[in-house]
């Protein structure tokens, strides 16, 4: 018989080892924590699907080995058909782990782009279609060519139907860029026509990036068209003048430093630099207070000199401070964020702005509560998906306030060591729409 821990759940020969939600904790005050995952069974750092072999007496002629295990398949395969899977009923509460949401974004761009605020229902249903072949082009082997055609037919008439609700959704002062960018949506050679040819072509590599290209326009049209917050702060944090908010994009320029004067490998190819940048967005629409203290901090200068700390799955920044902040999550299809609180993926809870992102930026838990954000210690989400669930999702997904991803300089975050420092850090773009609330008087 196996061994089960409390850790674990068993069928026969059969374990799979599941890690505790909360086992991942960052308090500024300590040293960091974040690849110390708490496990029931010693030596359970990582989900994992095993079998055993039985024992056998030496010289056997009932045991090959491996027989017991072709044994099982074929027990499997008549069970199989007897009950097809679509008969099987798996528990709700565990779905996520079985069949989990495969259109979680799983890189910083289509995240930042899928938390943009729809303003008008044209672009949502826009977006929608072409977002569809993403997941389409994942298919191996055959690719649906044609249900990737039927998207983009449906969208280019949709673009071209709509273009008067379009621009005139983007704010007066705005709407010549807006213009321009639905020019390029529906220019034969970089617009949708090219990537409906590209399809025709049956060309995976073409589709792809022409794919990437138009959406990326569409995310710029949305940004133009959500001036500010499409939804109210709590009462509670309107008129704290500590809460500062973003109310949509910023970008940030870290410069790190070695801290033992080695250089760093940058993805232009530019050989060894003894400097190099990072580019973070700060989403403002998912997490307006977190991702406004941050900009705040970043405006004052906070950031400068700070030192860094590695551990296997994420670069803290080692600045403690004793202001907290409240959680701050915004989940998929809720209009504003939750506040003081986690989502619970088992019950297919997921953010807005997923952990499960490689460069994803996050405020540490304050050391007082784990409904508390710390105000000063963010770190960088190093997502390894061999060490995350069986979904794909991290263990930690949805229990820390993310607010911005590294966009550039992502090549970085794996050189970084203990030691390194952020030399600098620049508000970019953004300060527009960073406010200051006033206390009452």
């Amino acid at each position: 018989m196996p061994h089960c821990g409390s850790a674990r759940v068993c069928v026969g020969a059969s374990a799979v080892s599941a890690r505790p939600r909360n086992g991942l904790s960052l308090s500024p005050v300590s040293a960091p924590r974040i690849s110390t995952i708490r496990s029931a069974a010693a030596g359970e750092e990582s989900m994992h699907l095993h079998l055993q072999d039985p024992p056998r007496a030496a010289n056997s002629p009932f045991f090959e080995p491996q027989s017991w295990k072709k044994a099982a398949i074929a027990i499997f395969a008549a069970m199989q058909v007897a009950a097809p899977f679509s008969d099987w009923n798996f528990p709700v509460a565990n779905a996520i782990l079985y069949s989990p949401d495969t259109k979680v974004p799983r890189t910083a761009e289509v995240a930042l782009r899928r938390a943009i605020p729809v303003i008008t229902p044209t672009m949502k249903a826009i977006q929608e279609p072409l977002e569809n072949i993403f997941y389409l082009l994942r298919i191996p082997q055959r690719k649906p060519y044609g249900s990737m055609e039927s998207d983009v037919k449906k969208a280019l008439k949709i673009v071209m139907d709509g273009k008067d609700t379009i621009i005139s959704s983007i704010p007066e002062e705005k709407r010549a860029t807006g213009q321009e960018l639905y020019n390029t949506l529906v220019d034969e050679k970089a617009g949708l026509p090219a990537l409906l040819a590209s399809i025709g072509e049956q060309d995976a590599d073409k589709v792809s990036i022409r794919l990437a290209s138009s959406l990326d326009v569409i995310a710029q049209i949305e940004l133009l068209q959500a001036p500010a917050l499409p939804y109210l702060l709590p009462a509670q944090y309107q008129q704290l003048p500590r809460f500062h908010r973003l109310t949509g994009r910023a970008l940030v320029e870290m410069v790190v430093k070695k801290g033992d004067n080695t250089a760093f490998t940058v993805a232009a190819g530019q050989g060894p630099q003894p400097q190099g940048t990072i580019q973070v967005v700060l989403d403002g629409f998912s997490a307006p207070i977190t991702a406004g203290n941050f900009a705040d901090k970043v405006l004052k200068g906070f950031y400068n000199g700070v030192k860094l700390r590695t551990t296997e799955q994420a670069i803290l920044s080692d600045s403690a401070q004793q202001d907290a902040l409240p959680m701050e999550i915004l989940p998929s299809g809720e209009f504003q964020p939750l506040y003081k609180t986690t989502l619970s993926i088992q019950d297919g809870e997921l953010p807005v702005l997923p952990l499960s992102v490689y460069g994803a930026v996050a405020m540490a838990h304050d050391p007082s509560a784990e409904d508390l954000s710390s105000a000063s210690q963010f770190f960088f989400y190093l997502y390894d998906r061999r060490s995350a669930g069986l979904g794909g999702l991290s263990f930690e997904e949805g229990q820390f306030a993310v607010f911005g991803y590294a966009t550039k300089g992502r090549e970085l975050l794996s050189q970084l060591k203990t030691g390194d420092v952020i030399e600098s850090a620049t508000l970019v773009s953004g300060r527009d729409r960073l406010v200051y609330p006033q206390a009452p008087s």
